[in-house]
């Protein structure tokens, strides 16, 4: 695919929300005003309503009682949400895990401060342990982000390039160490800017090889046991989002410079850029029923990272992009992203939602090859209401992708 194709993309990705802003004028906020923000709302008749796996539980176990209606707004009072289950995705098989999160406000003025994992055990031998954080401070001067992960993970490699077949499935074994934290510190309106330090450590690190015995792009690239990529970050934040967790309406913005050095322990040298763009609307607009666009631009500027540090679907910060593969199935120094999804009620007291969604992603091979062919996938999915307080759903999707891929996707919180 060339690089007029993505542009293509790109122009029809940003300038159909424009043609929706009818719907919504109030999602269009200068950066000078007050934040939408998730910080004063307090809780209609029509929230009290409103339903989730904890209010069906209690009405099982108290059929002949009045249940009270717990539901309040989210103070500097923890409100938890922990859901053991049994899970599925293309990567993982089956899985045990234990999902959830705490929302929480450090000042009643501050916005809600979220802490989650989703860990698990999987049928593949996976250890999956993740904790990540956004913290905001007293009259939200400072967000703190932070992103944990201790992975023991067999997984497969397809290939470098958005061209790459699944036939050329090279099962790999390691163990991933990674330690991200961002401050940002409030500029203007809802302009945050600042800095973090981010680290990837992956050791152990084997592979099989392709099927056929040819030489695999791995060992092409540059087969090593152990890498290492520690650097600082320069970032920068819009957020005007209505609920951070399960946002209704508002814009996002996020850039992240990563500049990787030898003399803070990387292996190799080199640079990338991250561009993450959401805006969200309500359609219709009288409605709860919100379509939400997602753009993910990740590229490698210079340098050559090592082959697990290159940009690959599903492995952005949230593990959100790709829905439709499994995750490493394409994998490059370029990748370029966009979705669209419509999230719509089942049920009126909100136990109940669905989504359906499409999105297209291209990549390029080695470090300063061109973009390849556009790889689409699309699907739909049911939404459980895990927490009505934060607004926290149990995600489960179905989808679809090129050369037969498909499968569930499930997490918990919406994807973007």
């Amino acid at each position: 695919m060339k690089y007029s194709a993505i542009l293509l993309l790109l122009f029809g990705m940003f300038f159909t929300p424009l043609l929706l802003q009818a719907q919504d004028r109030k999602s269009n906020i200068p950066l000078t005003q007050r934040r939408l923000n998730d910080t004063l709302v307090a809780l209609s008749n029509d929230t009290l309503q409103q339903k989730d796996i904890y209010d069906v539980i209690s009405s099982i176990f108290n059929k002949h009682k009045a249940t009270e209606n717990k539901a309040t707004v989210i103070g500097t009072k923890p409100v938890f949400s922990i859901l053991p289950a049994i899970g599925y995705t293309l990567q993982t098989k089956l899985a045990v895990t234990l999902s959830g999160n705490v929302a929480f406000r450090i000042a009643p003025k501050s916005r809600i401060s979220t802490i989650s994992s989703n860990s698990a055990y999987t049928q593949r031998k996976q250890i999956i342990i993740p904790v990540q954080s956004n913290i905001w401070t007293a009259n939200n001067n400072y967000n703190f982000i932070g992103d944990f992960k201790f992975y023991k993970y067999p997984q497969s490699t397809f290939g470098l390039g958005s061209n790459s077949s699944v036939k050329n499935d090279n099962p790999m074994d390691y163990t991933l160490f990674r330690f991200y934290e961002t401050v940002l510190k409030h500029i203007t309106g809802n302009l945050y800017a600042g800095a973090g330090f981010i680290y990837d450590k992956h050791f152990n690190i084997t592979e099989q090889g392709n099927p056929d015995g040819s030489i695999s792009d791995y060992a092409l690239y540059g087969a090593q046991s152990s890498t290492t990529s520690s650097g600082i970050t320069l970032n920068v934040l819009v957020d005007m989002r209505d609920n951070s967790l399960n946002p209704t309406k508002g814009f996002y913005t996020a850039i992240l410079y990563r500049d990787n050095k030898k003399f803070l322990g990387s292996t190799s040298s080199w640079k990338s850029l991250v561009i993450d763009v959401r805006k969200y609307y309500r359609l219709p607009a009288s409605s709860d029923n919100v379509i939400a666009f997602w753009s993910y631009d990740w590229v490698v500027l210079n340098g050559k990272p090592p082959y697990l540090d290159l940009p690959a679907n599903t492995w952005d910060q949230y593990n959100g992009t790709g829905r439709g593969y499994i995750q490493g199935r394409f994998r490059g120094s370029q990748m370029v992203y966009l979705e669209s999804e419509y999230r719509y009620k089942i049920t009126k007291n909100g136990l109940l939602g669905g989504v359906a969604f499409i999105n297209a992603e291209s990549f390029s091979g080695a470090p300063g090859t061109s973009l390849q062919a556009v790889q689409p996938g699309y699907g739909a999915g049911l939404r459980i209401k895990l927490n009505k307080v934060s607004k926290t759903n149990i995600a489960i999707d179905y989808g679809f992708g090129n050369q037969g891929s498909k499968g569930v996707f499930v997490t918990v919180g919406e994807i973007f």
